[in-house]
């Protein structure tokens, strides 16, 4: 390992609480932006980055690209490839967050290339314009609001997501094949939940080898101080929705 891995690893352990929570970006371990850190010598296939993607800064929202560019995304609600069949997204292709959510971000994928410089964070889904909450929401008509809520967040009541503060996620390798976590983004099964992976396991429907996946993740998130939900393994918030209502305002709509 490299001079400045184990520096920045010995800082960043030093710096995390052990239970990865945070409600603020106070103590958050500082670390040097993707164009400024040292570079792998090794060949890297890019995820395809479409031209035109819109801006990179929209309502107070960053492209989390911008801020390093070893973080792939694969946006599921702007294709066919999610649990409502087809596009929700009609122009929004960059995977935007609020700075300081997207910064820590960043780290965290510093962080996840001093493990590993093959490994990329591969980020499904960040801001979400509550427009399309509302077409989720309502899509689950006919499963009763106490549950519908354990999967999709009442757009009343506002999801992180709305407000550029939580980010979808799993890890991936250089060409951009997802690790194997033993359930897929936005599986509804109990498998995909985190409180209940004792239990799987002990079953053998989760193998030690997903386990560890996610473990990888959790351990990488939980570095900058994502809190994850119980419920979703790809799921991370960086605030409570309370602190992010009194801070951050709605993403109302697709940016144009």
């Amino acid at each position: 390992m490299k001079t400045y891995q184990i520096i920045f690893l010995l800082v960043l352990f030093s710096c995390t609480e052990p239970d990865g929570t945070t409600n603020s970006s106070e103590n958050i371990v500082e670390a040097p932006l993707s164009g400024q850190s040292e570079k792998s010598n090794d060949v890297k296939a890019e995820i395809p980055v479409v031209e035109s993607l819109g801006p990179e800064i929209f309502e107070g929202l960053v492209d989390i690209r911008s801020y390093n560019t070893d973080i792939y995304v694969d946006l599921k609600y702007a294709s066919e490839d999610n649990f409502m069949g087809f596009p929700l997204y009609e122009r929004m292709k960059r995977a935007y967050l609020q700075p300081d959510v997207a910064r820590r971000l960043n780290y965290c994928q510093i962080y996840l290339s001093a493990l590993d410089t093959s490994l990329h964070l591969l980020v499904y889904d960040a801001a979400r314009p509550v427009s399309v909450q509302k077409m989720m929401w309502e899509a689950l008509d006919t499963v009763p609001p106490a549950i519908r809520g354990k999967y999709v967040s009442n757009p009343a009541n506002l999801s992180l997501h709305n407000m550029g503060c939580a980010v979808d996620l799993t890890i991936c390798n250089a060409e951009g094949i997802a690790l194997d976590m033993g359930a897929g983004y936005d599986d509804f099964r109990d498998i995909a939940f985190p409180n209940k992976e004792a239990k799987y396991l002990k079953s053998g429907k989760l193998t030690k080898e997903q386990h560890d996946n996610r473990l990888l993740l959790r351990k990488v998130m939980a570095s900058q101080k994502f809190r994850q939900l119980p419920t979703e393994w790809w799921h991370y918030n960086a605030y409570s929705r309370e602190v992010a209502r009194r801070m951050f305002k709605a993403l109302e709509v697709e940016p144009y």
